[in-house]
Order: structure tokens, then sequence, then C-alpha cells
């Protein structure tokens, strides 16, 4: 099976490691891999502000670069999410790239739904020996419906000591340039989520988006939080070497 990595603006700047890790998962199951340079931003800050106009040259780029692609497997599901929902309106008005966009969001994937919806795989003889628990981002929970294979993948992991995360479905209070234009509320609900973490006592706080982990891992780190952040990609790819 071949399949494109589509690494998305935070994990190419922030998070290069977590493209590495779910490289290094997906090689492990026989996938062969390529990264289309042509690739860039889907678009997605530009396109929940409203600015569809400037948006418009850069998910053009994005059809240019997977239009060849078997699938196209990313690690957050906001970028996905943005993809699935904008594009087709964007383009409603040219058929030729509204069936380019229609084409791009039929193999399109979040790295943990790939795993287990197209590889078919759920055990992937992983071992993490930590109290885990797990944080639902909106985009992943509301719009995809991916927290299934989160929780699929994560219940195959030997020695694991999951816990379930209080309200887990409550948003972490980054929401994009919402975090920017209503600062207070953003870290009344980054706190309330923090509280809910620790109340775990988890060793490691493990999600799907990664603008989600970033802005967890700030609070964390502001209240001297010992508590690791990390993307399931990264987990996975620890507990297979272990």
């Amino acid at each position: 099976m071949k399949a494109s990595i589509f690494i998305t603006c935070i994990c190419d700047s922030m998070y290069p490691h977590v493209g590495e890790s779910m490289v290094r998962v997906l090689e492990r199951l026989g996938v062969t891999l390529d990264f289309p340079p042509e690739q860039t931003c889907c678009g997605q800050p530009a396109l929940s502000s409203g600015y569809w106009d400037y948006a418009k040259p850069v998910a053009e780029t994005m059809l240019t670069a997977f239009k060849n692609s078997e699938y196209v497997v990313a690690p957050a599901g906001s970028c996905i999410t943005a993809i699935k929902e904008y594009y087709p309106v964007l383009f409603e008005k040219d058929p030729d790239q509204y069936r380019q966009a229609k084409e791009l969001i039929g193999k399109l994937y979040e790295f943990s739904e790939f795993v287990v919806k197209v590889l078919k795989k759920e055990d992937l003889g992983a071992r993490f020996s930590h109290r885990v628990t797990y944080h639902s981002s909106c985009h992943a929970r509301r719009f995809l419906n991916t927290d299934e294979y989160v929780h699929a993948l994560l219940k195959n992991v030997r020695e694991i000591d999951y816990v379930q995360l209080p309200h887990e479905e409550a948003c972490c209070g980054f929401g994009g340039t919402f975090s920017v234009k209503l600062p207070e509320i953003s870290e009344a609900m980054v706190d309330e989520k923090v509280r809910n973490i620790l109340e775990t006592k988890a060793d490691v706080l493990i999600g799907t988006d990664l603008s989600c982990l970033m802005n967890i891992t700030g609070r964390l780190q502001k209240q001297k939080a010992n508590v690791r952040v990390m993307h399931v990609a990264e987990l996975l790819d620890e507990g297979m070497r272990t």
C-alpha cells in the first residue's frame, strides 16, 4: 500500500518529531510513504476567519500536491476537517477543482483512522507502562468521529494504565483564532482542562491534534505539572520499540 504524508503547519514548525513517529509506525506496518514537496498550509486559519479569497490559492496548491496520491494521512484532525468542510464550498463554482477537492477528501485520513479503518490494525504489539489519559479534540470528536480509532489502538497497548479524562469532550480553549480573540475565556477553558488532567493522576496525556496539545502543554508547564504530553503516534512508536 502507498500513502502520502500531509505534515500540517504546526507539525512542521513545532512538532516535526510527531511526523517522524507517524512515518516510523506506518513503515513498520508495511506502508510505502512519500512526501509531496509542493504541500503547504491547508488554508484553515484564513478559511475559519472568513478570508476565503486568501485561502483559495493555498487550497489549490494542496489539490495539486496530492493529485496523484493513493491515500493521504495527516496527524491532525483540525486540518482534515478544514479540507472536508470548506473545500467543496470553496470550489463549488469550478467543476474541475470541485472534483479534485472531492477526490482529495475521499482519500484523506487522520492517522489513527488510517491505521484502524484502512490498514485494519488495532494491535500493533506496542508496550507502554504508564498511566495514560486522552484528550478528545473538538474536530476529531464532533466532525471526524475518530475517537473510536484512538481508543481501539490504546486498548491493545500492553501494560498501559488507561484512565478516562473527566469531561473528555470539553474543548481545551485553543480553537485557533478563538484563543487570540478571546484570551480570557480561552485561558479559563484550558485551566479547567488541566484540572481534569491532574485529577486523573496520569503520567501521560495523549491527543491527536497538535494545536490542542500545544495549548495544554503550555498551561501544564506554567503550573509546573509533571505530565508528559504526546501524540498517539509518538506513544505507538515508542511502544513498538520497547
